[in-house]
């Protein structure tokens, strides 16, 4: 393991290897599906192999064995020389485990931990051609020199192997293929040490001696210019040059393309560097230009610290708007208008170098949803929208855990095995929907199937039976409530909301992550028809928009995402529904909080006013009313850590600077009702 090398030629790797796994989970997912698929059998054997590469050039020996191996399976799928299945595809997901695995201790410097020998052999059997395994382990394997080892021919070439071809171009050596001539180049490049490179002149000269022979087997691909010597500006394909490296090998001849590609692994330790180059030296066309690095790569600790400062900025732009509001200077309210402009876009830009698409989240869902299937024994298929939508590198982060339970718990409970949806009319294979969609400054995330939905009546029972709500009080919940009881904690039930996974990790739990990250959460359900979870974020957690409100004199910041409406109130015209105030607007009646009394030290025992201002926020689909003393109006926060004394306080989310120069707290909505109210 060479983790002592250059460390950007690590970066690299990690990087590159890194995107090559991600798609290549969901690829081999849509394989099973779609198992005739050339381009697609393709790409998963592209994606091993060069995954494959970059190991061997860091002398990662382990990484490389599973690699190569799995590449092998890929390259006999794609001759048609075995048929992809299901038992197939288990051996190489869980290759793919393993690759994973070793990948990650890559990224953390760890030695790492080689596939087990059984998986290892279990894949260079599904690479022999279909009946061919008992065959395979009366031979011994041949090794390259060998003509019929074609599951070990190699696509690259080492230094040597180049050098022979150069002293055989030149006449200094035998050799075995057709570029038996000696060509016209200078007398120094013709001995064994020549350099590694090749020039143009004894490129074109190769050249010359693969056509003017005859002796090419291979048909030239369509459009290849006539075979005259002097063509100075004649470029060779790729299966023309993979051809006469088989020549150099003692082929005798022409491989087929699939074939070409293939890579010999010697047993390890793998040669460092055969694994350097993925193409020979001076197979690039001549006339390919290098090209202009477009991206850099920057710690992301970095962009941490500059939407710090931008968030810096945006507070020091509220208090010049709330200064500039109070001036009669026409150039100062045009100066504060282009800083507001300015910083708007600034903010904007910022959050753009931080956002990712929702897809490297999405990705894991389909290996997630057909390993659970398998196991459970239903056809289920999953269908993503919306992969491309961005938000918050943080956010994506920290909702795949929850995004994974959810998608699995509807898979588990929601979609019914394929008998009872035959016995119901319904197609044998259920369907679970991904969607994402952004709306104004939120992130829209819905988890769809069509299911057998849940019934209202049992979560009802449910409730009861575990205490908590009494039966009048549970008849009186509406079906939406009835659903949304299933992420009340310790409640739980096999039939519709049994723990998925097995790791103790509830509803419950899914929704105070989303509630952590200013989130909501609801749930919508047609019995026999299927359920829909819905699941609203911010797109990025640094700067918040808020309703700044007055509570006895002091600041403080109702998260704008929680906010329904404001409406004044004659607190005089309250009633009392169990022992609770509450309002009636519309029909619909509101339990009342005076959250003064709870954030305001001696609050409680002011003389109220009969007059005051509600405003009615939600959390999911339950609605309440908060009653303030004075709106002050939006305003964008900067969110600030409380300091050492207040952390952990029940009910605030952090601190803030306002336009006016004060401090203001942060009001988590979820945890202050639940610790008051």
């Amino acid at each position: 393991m060479v983790f002592d090398a250059d460390e950007d030629i690590l970066q690299d790797f990690i990087v590159e290897a890194g995107e090559i796994l991600e798609k290549l989970s969901e690829q081999l997912v849509d394989l099973e599906q779609n198992p005739d698929d050339g381009e697609l059998l393709n790409a998963i054997f592209r994606g091993f192999h060069t995954v494959k590469g970059g190991a061997g050039f860091l002398q990662l020996d382990a990484l490389v064995n599973c690699c190569h191996s799995a590449e092998n399976v890929f390259d006999t799928l794609r001759n048609h020389k075995r048929e992809v299945d299901s038992e197939l595809m288990d051996t190489v997901l869980e290759a793919l485990d393993h690759t994973n695995a070793m990948f990650e201790q890559v990224r953390h410097r760890e030695e790492l931990t080689p596939a087990p020998d059984e998986l290892i052999a279990a894949l260079d059997a599904l690479a022999l051609p279909h009946g061919a395994a008992e065959q395979a382990d009366a031979e011994p394997r041949p090794r390259e020199e060998e003509p019929a080892a074609s599951d070990e021919t190699n696509g690259d070439i080492t230094d040597e192997e180049f050098e022979q071809l150069l002293d055989a171009l030149h006449g200094d050596g035998p050799v075995t293929g057709p570029a038996t001539g000696a060509a016209e180049t200078p007398s120094e490049e013709t001995s064994g040490g020549a350099s590694d490179e090749i020039t143009d002149d004894e490129f074109e000269a190769l050249l010359d001696e693969l056509h003017g022979k005859g002796k090419f087997t291979a048909e030239p691909a369509a459009g290849t210019p006539d075979k005259d010597s002097d063509n100075a500006d004649e470029q060779i394909t790729d299966d023309e040059f993979e051809n006469l490296l088989d020549e150099l090998h003692g082929k005798g001849k022409s491989p087929t393309p699939a074939e070409s590609e293939k890579e010999t692994v010697t047993p390890p330790p793998p040669e460092p560097a055969r694994q350097k180059s993925p193409k020979a030296p001076g197979a690039p066309t001549r006339e390919s230009a290098p090209v202009a690095e477009t991206t850099v790569r920057v710690d992301t600790r970095r962009l941490d610290d500059i939407m710090n400062m931008v968030g810096e900025l945006v507070l020091v732009r509220n208090r010049l708007q709330r200064l500039g509001s109070e001036s009669e200077n026409e150039h100062m309210h045009k100066a504060v208008s282009n800083l507001d402009v300015v910083t708007t876009d600034l903010q904007a830009a910022v959050m753009q170098t931080r956002m990712q698409p929702i897809k490297k989240v999405f990705g894991r869902f389909p290996r997630v949803v057909r390993d659970l299937a398998r196991n459970m024994k239903k056809e289920v298929t999953l269908v993503m929208h919306g992969e491309d939508t961005d938000l918050d590198k943080n956010l994506v982060e920290a909702l795949s855990d929850p995004l994974v339970h959810l998608v699995r718990n509807s898979v588990d409970h929601g979609i019914e095995s394929p008998e009872v949806r035959e016995q119901k009319g319904k197609p044998r294979k259920g369907t679970v929907t991904l969607s994402a969609e952004q709306e104004g400054d939120h992130i829209l995330l819905s988890i769809d199937d069509d299911g057998a939905g849940m019934d209202p009546e049992v979560l009802r029972q449910k409730a009861v039976a575990k205490g908590l709500y009494d039966q009048e009080a549970a008849d009186r919940l509406t079906d939406n409530e009835c659903f949304n009881l299933i992420f009340a904690a310790g409640f739980s039930t096999k039939e519709q909301v049994s723990d998925v996974s097995g790791r103790g990790v509830g509803m419950d739990v899914v929704k105070t992550k989303i509630s952590q990250l200013n989130g909501q959460l609801s749930v919508v359900s047609a019995q026999g028809k299927g359920s829909r979870i819905i699941i609203k974020v911010p797109l990025t957690l640094a700067i918040m928009p808020t309703l700044m409100v007055m509570l006895g004199g002091q600041s403080f910041a109702l998260p704008l995402v929680n906010v329904v409406e404001i409406f004044h109130l004659d607190l005089t015209r309250t009633n009392i529904v169990d022992g609770r105030e509450c309002i009636v607007v519309r029909d619909k009646v509101y339990p009342l909080f005076h959250v003064k009394r709870w954030l305001v030290q001696g609050a409680a025992a002011e003389e109220e006013t009969h007059n005051g201002h509600v405003v009615i926020v939600a959390m999911g689909t339950h609605q309440v009313g908060f009653v303030v003393d004075e709106l002050i109006g939006q305003e964008e926060v900067v969110i600030k850590p409380l300091g050492q004394a207040l952390q952990g306080t029940p009910g605030m989310a952090g601190a803030t600077i306002t336009g006016d120069g004060r401090i203001a707290l942060i009001i988590d909505v979820p945890s202050l009702l639940q610790h008051y109210s």
